[in-house]
C-alpha cells in the first residue's frame, strides 16, 4: 500500500497565546508546555521596528552573541520548519535584548507513530 501525501505538523506562534517575540515572555515557561515535532513550524511575529530573530549554534545562544548566525529572519513575520529531529536556538539580535531573555531553546522531536491494538 502507497501513502501520497505527507503528514502536516503544527504551527506554533512563539510566546503564544500569552505573549509574542517581545521582552516581556517567558520561553522557557512557554516551551516546557510544548511537544515540538518534525514537521511542525514557529511563527515568530514581532515589531520589526523594533526586534529581529536570529538563529544561532548553542554556543551563540548560551552567549547571546549573534556575530555568526545560521540565518537572520528580519521581517517581523517569520516562519521558521522544524524539518529535523535536534536542537535549535534563537535569539533577538538587538543589543541587549537576548541578555534581556529574548532566547529560545527548541528541542525537535521525531514523530511517534502509535499503533493501536484491539482486544478481541
Amino acid at each position: 500500500m502507497t501513502m501520497l501525501g505527507m503528514v502536516l505538523g503544527a504551527s506554533h506562534t512563539v510566546g503564544a497565546p500569552d505573549g509574542s517575540w517581545d521582552l516581556q515572555t517567558n520561553y522557557s515557561r512557554w516551551v516546557s508546555r510544548i511537544r515540538f515535532t518534525t514537521g511542525d513550524e514557529l511563527k515568530f511575529q514581532y515589531s520589526a521596528v523594533v526586534h529581529n530573530m536570529v538563529e544561532v549554534s548553542k554556543t551563540g545562544c548560551d552567549s547571546c552573541n549573534g556575530s555568526s548566525p545560521i540565518a537572520t529572519f528580519p521581517t517581523g513575520n517569520d516562519v521558521v520548519p522544524l524539518a529535523t529531529v535536534g536542537t535549535r536556538y534563537f535569539i533577538c539580535g538587538i543589543s541587549g535584548h537576548c541578555d534581556a531573555g529574548m532566547k529560545v531553546e527548541v528541542n525537535v522531536k521525531s514523530k511517534e507513530v502509535r499503533t493501536v491494538k484491539r482486544c478481541r
